[in-house]
């Protein structure tokens, strides 16, 4: 159950990331900055780290969200596909919702809260994460 949700976690984290990635570079919103910046967290905040190691905190977090969703849809939830899409749904849409916080703790520049199209493509990510997350339960 672990490993398998940190494939689901692995595949969906890449996809958000390299969303976020290719948004900024095309539009210059700095969206992928926001989803890697750890720079407000003490003691790592203050170490400049390599893109690898940004990923890699990216990635924890991602795992994190996977095993909890194999989990409660093996053990908490009825596995139907109506439960795994509310709780592909409900779980990134909380994560969706870091966007206040990281902005607000961020001390490098990132997207101002008030930027409407840096929080659309903010929220379609974190869809996309969803979709991701779902699809990718399954083994084909």
């Amino acid at each position: 159950m672990i490993r398998w949700g940190f494939w689901i976690g692995t595949t969906s984290g890449l996809i958000l990331g390299f969303y976020m990635w290719l948004v900024e570079l095309v539009t210059g919103k700095k969206v992928y900055t926001l989803l890697m910046n750890v720079d407000f967290i003490p003691v790592i905040g203050s170490i400049e780290w390599p893109a690898a190691i940004e990923w890699l905190f990216h990635l924890i977090i991602s795992w994190i969200i996977g095993v909890l969703y194999v989990y409660a849809v093996r053990r908490v939830l009825k596995d139907t596909k109506r439960n795994r899409w509310s709780l592909a749904l409900i779980l990134s849409a909380f994560a969706a919702t870091s966007y206040v916080p990281l902005t607000l703790l961020a001390i490098k520049e990132t997207p101002a809260l008030t930027d409407g199209a840096a929080i659309l493509y903010w929220l379609i990510g974190h869809v996309l994460y969803a979709v991701v997350l779902k699809i990718s339960y399954y083994r084909s």
